[in-house]
């Protein structure tokens, strides 16, 4: 008997000093900040999208005819006041993004403002007198800003297939 009462004892002492470690699962809650976003043409999402300024970099690198997939961030400037068929976005250093949207295939609200993100291809063009004249006009410029372009602008485009704008 002295024998079981031995073995019991060892027993416990075993498995109290059992170094076994529990971790307790600590949950970590991270908190997103979830933004509302209209969604316009192709659905999107906003990860993975360029600041202005990164996607700027990519702009200074392509020549006239070169393309570049991309998805940015941006803040609207103007939106076509006529049917919201184009809208320029903030570049920075007074310096502006045209963006107009794939096929025609959607148009921006003509009171959009704010941050929006875009996907499709970036690309700089030679835009000619008569093309700025029209965005001007389309814009609601006045006949003497309107005549007052006289020479073509190197400019920063991008032709979106999707847009997200936050609401």
């Amino acid at each position: 008997m002295k024998k079981l009462i031995w073995v019991f004892v060892l027993s416990i002492a075993v498995i109290s000093c059992k170094n076994e470690t529990k971790t307790a699962a600590a949950e970590v809650e991270t908190q997103t900040k979830e933004l509302a976003y209209a969604s316009f043409g192709m659905e999107i999402n906003d990860n993975d999208a360029l600041t202005t300024d990164r996607m700027m970099e990519h702009y200074k690198g392509l020549k006239a005819g070169d393309t570049v997939n991309a998805k940015m961030k941006g803040k609207i400037v103007e939106v076509c006041s006529k049917k919201g068929c184009w809208m320029t976005l903030d570049a920075g250093n007074d310096e502006t993004i045209m963006v107009k949207f794939k096929d025609y295939g959607f148009f921006m609200p003509l009171n959009a403002e704010g941050d929006v993100v875009i996907n499709g291809k970036a690309y700089v063009a030679e835009t000619s007198v008569d093309e700025l004249r029209h965005y001007a006009e389309d814009a609601g410029k006045s006949k003497e800003e309107i005549e007052a372009i006289t020479a073509p602008k190197f400019e920063y485009h991008f032709l979106a297939d999707g847009v997200l704008l936050q609401q």
